[in-house]
């Protein structure tokens, strides 16, 4: 029997309850992992939410991405980054159910962890890792280019601007003063949020800015991006709103068709890049898998100062 936490109904993080699970065999294409860290994510609580759709049968699982050691795979099953034998440590995203001690997952959605991340940072890659890459895609940065993230100081803009990096983009990141030296590690410009924004940003950027990454949905970062971007198609939204929409800047989102194919497909790149330890993972702190709710409520209140894992 698993440990496992489910949602008997829709509502924030306190819905949720610790029950023992069955966790059935791998079947032909599936692969049974002995969790040891659970990534913690926003869209995890969001997805608790009733709003986001009726076509979720309840009890509802959650969590999207976990690290862990393979304890059974099915008759003639790979995983997907080839091979794959009974103790082997993974990663797998993304999948349902992973706030758990043990899941059976899809053979495709499990990858061999890189060596170059323990389990809380390795089950907290793919998830921002992936969004950041379809940010990055859909504004079309490019080298030498000037790249505006907003939120940078966040998990998603974290990736983004080590990915940008690799790109040979320069970020202009906006963040609180005291997340000004996270972001200057990892390469970008920082600049302060609030009152005359557009004004800094033009003083660091005199040439303009070239596209804009808006991770945080307020409407300052919309005004900003309107009022610094010449051409709003190279600029995008992972946080959409009617007034995003309106002024006809992209929104992405993991339960998006498109938005799902591209971050499936940049799975393998990413865990390259983290296994050539030129992409990392800021972990802020850990929580027991029986503290979830704590987890969440702490993830929910936001700048958690990096990512969070439950340890089964």
């Amino acid at each position: 029997m698993a440990m496992k936490w489910i949602a008997p109904e829709f509502g924030g993080p306190e819905v949720l309850t610790l029950v023992e699970a069955e966790v059935r065999p791998p079947g032909v294409g599936e692969v049974t992992i002995d969790v040891r860290a659970a990534g913690v994510n926003p869209a995890d609580y969001k997805h608790l939410a009733a709003a986001r759709g009726p076509d979720r049968p309840l009890p509802l699982s959650i969590g999207y991405e976990v690290a862990g050691v393979i304890s059974a795979l099915g008759p003639g099953t790979a995983i997907a980054s080839g091979g794959g034998a009974a103790g082997d440590a993974v990663v797998a995203f993304r999948i349902s159910g992973g706030y758990a001690s043990q899941v059976t997952v899809p053979a495709k959605d499990v990858f061999a962890k890189p060596d170059a991340l323990d389990f809380p940072a390795a089950a907290n890659l793919l998830l921002a890792g992936t969004t950041a890459a379809e940010t990055l895609h859909v504004t079309r940065a490019a080298r030498d280019e000037v790249i505006l993230v907003h939120g940078a100081s966040g998990a998603v803009g974290i990736s983004v601007l080590q990915q940008a990096r690799l790109l040979g983009a320069k970020v202009i990141g906006t963040a609180s003063e005291r997340n000004f030296a996270l972001l200057r590690h990892f390469g970008a410009e920082p600049v302060a949020y609030g009152p005359g924004l557009v004004e800094r940003v033009r003083a660091l950027a005199p040439a303009g800015v070239a596209a804009a990454i808006d991770t945080v949905g307020t409407g300052e970062a919309l005004d900003a991006t309107r009022d610094l971007l010449a051409d709003l198609s190279r600029a995008v939204t992972i946080a959409g709103s009617e007034r995003t929409q309106a002024a006809g800047i992209a929104a992405i989102g993991g339960t998006r068709p498109a938005s799902a194919a591209f971050r499936d497909a940049a799975r393998g790149r990413l865990l390259d890049l983290a296994a050539g330890g030129q992409l990392v993972v800021p972990v802020a702190r850990t929580f027991p898998l029986d503290e979830a709710v704590a987890a969440l409520e702490f993830v929910r209140g936001g700048h958690p100062g990096g990512k969070i894992a439950l340890i089964p």
